[in-house]
């Protein structure tokens, strides 16, 4: 039942866990997949060895092995992440499944998880398959006087097929020139297309499109991945929905949208959201 209610329903906001409702949906379901999973904080798991011997399936990856070797590696040098791998794998497997042969994937990820995920979506996705590292920077908060200040997430960008996914980089907001006296007039004026380093604020604290959730992410950023990766009419999911902005975005831009989550203070936070913008959708429990 939950699969034909998904498949007939438009917009959909649903309250389950997200692992066994993303096996119910259909192959090839979603042109954009955008997550922002919590960082490392996976439910501990008996952790499982992999076989080390080169397998004749699966796509390549790290120095060219194959996907049980890479795994194998780089689980072995830190147990913390092999638990979070543990929880965060079986479902990039299935965004995989689900992303149409044009579509695109963004992790977003915080900076001291973003270089083992690389590796390991390398070898789930290919490495052909990666398109971007883009690093979102903002200065704001406290300020540490013992290192360099971290003040960045890392958005890893995957698409399912290398020669024919979409992009379309004029659809996307603009940015001001840094240097504006080096081009001409009207480049200062239509602005600049965004590189793979995003300033944009984060979510004011004081500001109207704060909801309260503790780790909202900006509307600007949501707006752009979806804008660059979806046309119109496009299918949208984000299973780890948190305050609802992929959901927002989505709709502000004429997308059809998904978003899963058992968190509820999340659901509140979502449906809240959606409801005071009018939104038409469908909720779901399971």
């Amino acid at each position: 039942m939950l699969l034909i209610f998904l498949v007939m329903a438009t917009n959909q906001v649903i309250n389950a866990e997200n692992l066994g409702t993303l096996k119910s949906l259909p192959d090839k379901s979603f042109q954009l997949i955008y997550i922002d999973p919590p960082f490392n904080t996976g439910r501990k798991q008996v952790r499982t060895n992999r076989t080390s011997t080169e397998s004749k399936t699966g796509n390549l990856g790290f120095q060219g092995k194959r996907y049980e070797q890479v795994v194998n590696t780089v689980l072995s040098y830190d147990d913390e992440f092999a638990d979070y791998w543990a929880f965060l794998e079986p479902r990039l497997i299935e965004a995989h499944r689900l992303l149409k042969q044009t579509g695109t994937l963004y992790l977003h990820l915080d900076y001291r998880e973003a270089h083992y995920a690389k590796v390991l979506l390398d070898a789930l996705f290919g490495r052909e398959c990666f398109l971007n590292e883009i690093i979102w920077a903002y200065d704001y908060g406290g300020k540490s006087k013992s290192r360099w200040p971290a003040k960045h997430d890392t958005i890893l960008v995957y698409v399912k097929d290398p020669d024919n996914y979409y992009f379309n980089s004029e659809e996307v907001d603009r940015e001001p020139y840094m240097a504006p006296g080096l081009v001409t007039k009207e480049k200062v004026e239509k602005g600049k297309l965004p590189t793979d380093v995003w300033w944009h604020t984060i979510v004011s604290p004081t500001g109207k499109e704060k909801t309260g959730y503790p780790t909202q992410k900006p509307l600007g950023i949501l707006r752009r991945i979806i804008s660059a990766s979806t046309k119109q009419g496009d299918r949208v999911l984000d299973f780890f929905a948190g305050s609802g902005t992929t959901a927002h975005a989505a709709w502000e831009l004429k997308r059809e949208f998904v978003v899963i989550d058992q968190n509820p203070e999340s659901l509140k936070v979502i449906r809240q959201r959606l409801d005071d913008l009018g939104v038409n959708y469908d909720y779901h429990q399971k």
